[in-house]
C-alpha cells in the first residue's frame, strides 16, 4: 500500500472531533456550553464553558457531570489543557479530582488552571485535598496542590473595583472580577465567600454564579464594549442566584443582548416570558457562540 492510501485511510478513521475539534477554531472567539443547568439539574449538564480561540482554549468550570459531558463531545479531561475555576461549588469542581488523578497518572503531565490564590487555597483545603494528597508520599509528606497543577495566577489591576485582574491563555485575554454569590445575607460582593465572573477578550461578560447585582452588570457595560452578556438565572427568586423577574428590571438595551444560563430542568415553560421581557434568549446547551 503506498504512502498516499495510508495516509487516507488513517484520516478517514481519525475520530471526527479530532478534524473539527471544539478545543479550536479559526481565529474567532467561540463559547461552547458544554452545559448550561443549574446545580440540581438532571436534564442539563452543568453550567460549564469551553471557549476556544484559534489554537487555544479554556475549559471554564469543570463540575461532577463535566468528564461526562466532554465524552459526548470526543474528549477526556486529559484532552483539556487549560482550566479556569470561577468558584468552589461542586456543579463547578466536582470533576476536579478526576482531572487530576487522570493526568497525574495516566497522561504523567499537569494542566495549566488559571486561578486566583485565593481561590486556590479554598477549592485545595476544603475540597480536593482529601482525594487527592494522599495517594502519595514524598520525603514524608502528602501531595500538594502544585504537584496536579501548572498554575496560571491572574495579575490585579491596582485601584480597579471588584479585585479585578487579567490572564492570558495564549490569545484569550481573561479579565476576572468578583461577584456576589453566596452567602444569600452577604450586602455586597466584599461580604462574599470568593466567587468570579469573567469578560472575555473584553467582549463577551460571563457571570457564572451570581445574585442579582445590577450594578456589576453596570460597571462592565461602562468599561468593556460588550457584544453579549451570559447571565446566571434561576426561575424563582430567593436564595444565591440571580431571578429571572429581578433580572426583568435590567435596562432594555442590556437584556437585548443577553442569554440567560444556570437555568432549573423547567426552562422551556419560561421561554416566552423570556422573549416577552426583552432576553436575547438562554443558553443552549451543546450550541457554540462565535464572535469574528
Amino acid at each position: 500500500m503506498d504512502q498516499t492510501k495510508k495516509a487516507a485511510e488513517a484520516t478517514a478513521a481519525a475520530p471526527a472531533e479530532r478534524l473539527d475539534s471544539p478545543l479550536r477554531t479559526e481565529g474567532e472567539l467561540a463559547l461552547r456550553f458544554i452545559g448550561a443547568g443549574s446545580a440540581f439539574s438532571k436534564k442539563f449538564y452543568q453550567n460549564n464553558l469551553l471557549v476556544a480561540k484559534g489554537e487555544d482554549h479554556v475549559l471554564v468550570d469543570c463540575g461532577t457531570r463535566t468528564p461526562e459531558a466532554l465524552a459526548l463531545l470526543g474528549l477526556t479531561v486529559m484532552d483539556v489543557r487549560n482550566y479556569l475555576i470561577t468558584h468552589s461549588h461542586a456543579d463547578h469542581i466536582g470533576g476536579l479530582e478526576e482531572v487530576m488523578l487522570q493526568n497525574r497518572y495516566v497522561a504523567r503531565r499537569k494542566p495549566n488552571i488559571v486561578i486566583t490564590e485565593k481561590l486556590r487555597d479554598v477549592i485545595w483545603s476544603m475540597s480536593l485535598r482529601g482525594g487527592a494528597a494522599y495517594n502519595e508520599r514524598h520525603d514524608g509528606k502528602p501531595l500538594d496542590f502544585l504537584d496536579f497543577w501548572i498554575p496560571n495566577y491572574p495579575k490585579r489591576r491596582r485601584g480597579e473595583d471588584r479585585e479585578l485582574s487579567v490572564a492570558t491563555v495564549g490569545g484569550i485575554e481573561i479579565i476576572l472580577f468578583r461577584t456576589m454569590h453566596i452567602p444569600d445575607s452577604a450586602a455586597g460582593w466584599r461580604d462574599s465567600f470568593p466567587s468570579y465572573g469573567l469578560v472575555l477578550d473584553r467582549r463577551v461578560l460571563f457571570t457564572s454564579d451570581s445574585r442579582y447585582d445590577p450594578a456589576m452588570v453596570a460597571a462592565m457595560e461602562a468599561a468593556f464594549k460588550l457584544e453579549a452578556i451570559f447571565h446566571d438565572c434561576q426561575l424563582f427568586k430567593g436564595g444565591v442566584h440571580a431571578a429571572l423577574e429581578e433580572l426583568a428590571a435590567l435596562p432594555a438595551s442590556t437584556k437585548a443582548k443577553t442569554r440567560l444560563m444556570h437555568y432549573g430542568d423547567k426552562i422551556d415553560d419560561f421561554r416566552p416570558r423570556i422573549a416577552e421581557l426583552g432576553f436575547a434568549g438562554v443558553a443552549e446547551q451543546g450550541e457554540t457562540y462565535r464572535f469574528r
